[in-house]
């Protein structure tokens, strides 16, 4: 690309893509959505392991507080599984389902 800026994401994304099926315009969609959490100043350092816990009480505390509305803190669990590794909130999923997750109780 020869020194110069290589494309923007933004012009693969905002483009109108010809000749999509129902699925792949679904996913592209999905892909635009995708944003990650924002930078928390309590969280300075490289190691976001203390974001990520905090992150997911937070939409845990979100439930809690609104009855279990799953819609209503959408966001905040966005939030926690774009900071937490995938394998870390499925394990806290399957604590909260068995009653052995050391976090907010919901």
């Amino acid at each position: 690309m020869g020194g110069g800026e290589g494309p923007k994401m933004s012009k693969f994304l905002g483009a109108t893509v010809p000749d999509l099926t129902p699925d792949q315009t679904a996913a592209l969609d999905v892909v635009k959505s995708v944003r990650t959490t924002p930078r928390d100043p309590r969280f300075p350092s490289q190691n976001q392991a203390n974001h990520c816990w905090n992150r997911y009480n937070e939409w845990l505390l979100c439930l809690k507080s609104t009855g279990g509305d799953e819609d209503g803190c959408k966001n905040m669990r966005q939030m926690a599984v774009s900071i937490c590794p995938t394998i870390w909130t499925e394990k806290w999923d399957e604590e909260r389902e068995e009653g052995t997750f050391p976090g907010i109780k919901v």
